[in-house]
């Protein structure tokens, strides 16, 4: 066991992007384990989009990170020590440990992973967070229906990529919407969606419009900006529009400028009577079980297909979530910390 453990702290908060000068990497004591607690080894962190919201001081649906913390987020752990009743040495837990290589925890928000349902690191994929959020939103505020139009931004990212795929499995036309040549040649000739369309390119309304002759009736919202720009004058009487997230404004410092265009996103929701509505993932925590079920079984049969980007070293997750908040990750963003056990 080593005497050091390696942290990444929020040193400031960032105004607009966030620079490398916001993190600040630090050695602190190993930690020790007391009456009914355990250590546990990182393995797999996760780098997601909203780990920006955090770095802002604000109300917002959970707590920002204090500078001078440690950086928040989900890992898939070993437990290396343990004093507690219901965990064992050796087991992959997924916990909620943030930015560091070792933590203490007293067992509370652990979450056994099963290595039997797929690669460990899919914990914080496909069958974690981002699985459970593609699911829930676009079942439960999507809705969609056999022959239905579904169009899903940033369709080759951790959440957009199992938005597609799942509305392919209930018989939706599909259309993804990516940044560059080479993530949208995988998202239709991997994913299998109907047609992936550039946002980098040129006249991505009129190509749009193109892709979709009937209209839209279910917009998956991940990004906001142009991409969203480019979407609403397509959408149909009693579409629906999960909105998952907003990265196309996380870096913003003041309003676009511009006219007010509220008046006419409201008319149209009215007369259009459209679903417009935004949700966070513990909204359905309690349907884990039955995504776990049902996605992680076209998982292993080969239905879903997902695709990871994988980053070493944890003193390199700073550049990684700037790299994500900018579009330059194919996939779903992990850093692996530590050396994986061989039985995992």
């Amino acid at each position: 066991m080593p005497t050091q453990n390696k942290q990444i702290l929020l040193a400031s908060r960032p105004h607009g992007e966030p620079t490398l000068d916001n993190f600040k990497l630090v050695q602190t004591e190993l930690p020790s384990p007391a009456p009914g607690q355990l250590l546990l080894r990182s393995l797999y962190l996760s780098l997601d989009p909203y780990m920006r919201g955090r770095m802002n001081e604000g109300k917002s649906y959970a707590s920002p990170v204090e500078v001078g913390g440690v950086m928040g987020g989900q890992a898939v752990t070993e437990v290396v020590e343990s004093n507690h009743p219901d965990h064992r040495v050796g087991e992959i837990v997924l916990a909620p440990i943030g930015w560091q290589e070792y933590a203490l925890s007293d067992g509370d928000g652990l979450q056994e992973i099963d290595p039997s349902l797929g690669p460990i690191s899919y914990a914080l994929g496909v069958l974690g967070m981002p699985g459970l959020t593609a699911y829930t939103g676009l079942m439960n505020i999507g809705q969609p229906k056999p022959g239905e139009t579904l169009v899903v931004a940033a369709a080759s990212g951790a959440v957009g990529s199992v938005v597609g795929q799942l509305g392919k499995l209930k018989g939706c036309r599909v259309i993804g919407i990516a940044g560059g040549a080479e993530k949208c040649r995988y998202v239709n000739e991997e994913l299998g969606f109907d047609d992936c369309l550039d946002h980098r390119a040129a006249d991505l309304a009129g190509r749009l419009k193109a892709a979709c002759p009937d209209g839209v009736d279910v917009y998956f919202e991940n990004v906001g900006g142009e991409v969203f720009t480019a979407v609403f004058p397509l959408l149909n009487n009693f579409a629906r529009i999960p909105v998952c997230g907003l990265i196309a404004h996380y870096n913003a410092t003041e309003l676009p400028s511009g006219p007010d265009r509220v008046p006419l996103l409201m008319q149209n929701v009215l007369v259009k009577r459209l679903t417009l509505r935004g949700f966070i993932v513990s909204d359905f925590a309690a349907q884990f079980p039955q995504f776990l079920e049902e996605v992680g079984g076209w998982v292993r049969a080969g239905r879903i297909k997902y695709k990871e980007d994988v980053s070493e070293g944890l003193e390199n997750a700073p550049r990684e979530l700037i790299g994500v908040l900018r579009g330059e990750n194919f996939g779903k963003k992990i850093v692996r910390v530590g050396t994986v056990p061989r039985e995992a």
